[in-house]
């Protein structure tokens, strides 16, 4: 792939991305710093308890439900079910890329605004 088509790639992301940050501190009156804000409410969206004090573990456990749930549709991750708390349990149906931190970063962003899009969140 040449670097121009790369840097533009890039650059779109970043605009759609902004997007959703603005659409999301449209509707919560509060705009996440970062994509691990953005799982947070993915992960609280998808226990589906609503809004409460989670401990910091908790919010951990969140956020990895949240990754997992946007990774799900790229077949990463399958749902194992709920448990008694009705928490849900994921397992890793592939291997991930070998990313380093910022490709990663841009996987989570596409996968999100995916699911977003698909959750017809706004």
């Amino acid at each position: 792939m040449n670097k121009n088509k790369t840097e533009t790639e890039d650059l779109e992301l970043e605009f759609r991305w902004g997007q959703l940050l603005n659409r999301i501190q449209k509707a919560l009156n509060a705009r996440p710093k970062d994509v691990n804000g953005v799982l947070l409410l993915v992960g609280v969206q998808e226990l589906g308890q609503g809004f409460r004090n989670f401990s910091k573990e908790e919010k951990q456990d969140l956020m990895h439900i949240a990754v997992c749930r946007v990774l799900s549709k790229t077949g990463f991750y399958t749902l194992d079910g709920l448990d008694k708390d009705g928490w849900p349990h994921w397992t890793l149906a592939k291997e991930l890329p070998h990313f380093d931190l910022l490709e990663q970063e841009k996987l989570l962003k596409i996968n999100i605004m995916e699911y977003f899009e698909d959750e017809q969140i706004f």
